[in-house]
């Protein structure tokens, strides 16, 4: 990949990766997982568009937390990528689709697509594992933290239906995997992330304002709730649309099969818009 190096608003580095030919895409990635997680899906997109990926915050490559990062500081990161590449279509998946959403909203964006984004409407999911959460994390209990989030988020999942000791037991298998291991690296970025979504709860309508073509999607295997909260800021936004991926599960995006990629492409595709 290309690399190339941009300054955000306070003026802190993000490193740019860029991929393909084409119409320009930005991907924004979701919590615990960074650029790596997304090579498939920049190279089944990259045969005709040109992709720029970029780690959020706290990542190998990116600026340091802080503790002081807020929405606005997720959107002049993107800001500064946007910019630098001419891109004016984003893709963002699970926190990046709560980013992509609320960029909808102040920046220059023509297509926007999101799948399984975090949102939290009506206590839709859970908000109630949060502090617990933050404080096993501060605390190094990885494998608790993870089990106490997995549960919430994943109301119907067979690790929250068997007693706690044994969801905990498998968390702890998993995250002594190589995936488990990048996971648990980068277990400090998600508590603020969440967090600031779960700061943004409120109503659907509040997207209303996204101008942008808008292709909401969500999983038929991911938690219910996603769909619910697609259809709702379809239903809102002026130009929103919502569909249900069959056979796709949340970490579908970092698949990235091509029937999963298909109804994306189509999307990025049928715009016209500046090319990077």
């Amino acid at each position: 990949m290309r690399e190339a190096k941009v300054t955000s608003g306070d003026g802190a580095k993000v490193t740019v990766y860029s991929t393909g030919t084409g119409p320009g895409i930005v991907i924004l990635h979701g919590g615990g997982v960074a650029v790596r997680d997304y090579q498939r899906l920049a190279a089944a997109l990259a045969d005709r568009f040109t992709v720029h990926l970029y780690n959020r915050r706290g990542r190998v490559d990116s600026a340091p937390l802080t503790g002081t990062e807020t929405v606005e500081t997720d959107l002049a990161d993107l800001g500064a990528v946007l910019e630098h590449t001419g891109a004016r279509s984003v893709f963002g998946h699970s926190g990046g689709g709560f980013t992509a959403l609320r960029a909808g909203l102040t920046l220059p964006l023509e297509r926007i697509a999101v799948y399984d984004p975090g949102l939290h409407f009506g206590g839709r999911p859970s908000a109630e594992f949060l502090d617990e959460f933050e404080r096993l994390v501060r605390q190094g209990d990885h494998a608790r933290a993870m089990t106490v989030m997995a549960r919430a988020t994943y109301p119907d999942d067979f690790g929250a239906k068997v007693p706690f000791p044994v969801a905990k037991a498998m968390t702890s298998l998993f995250l002594r995997t190589s995936i488990g291991k990048r996971f648990v690296e980068l277990m400090p970025t998600m508590p603020p992330e969440i967090r600031r979504i779960h700061d943004h709860s409120g109503k659907a309508e509040d997207y209303a304002g996204v101008s942008a073509e808008l292709l909401l999607a969500a999983g038929a295997r991911s938690p219910r709730y996603f769909m619910e909260n697609c259809q709702a800021v379809a239903d809102a936004a002026p130009r929103g649309r919502a569909m249900l991926i069959p056979g796709a599960s949340h970490n579908s995006a970092n698949v990235a099969r091509p029937a999963f990629v298909r109804p994306f492409a189509e999307f990025f595709a049928a715009g016209s818009f500046k090319r990077a």
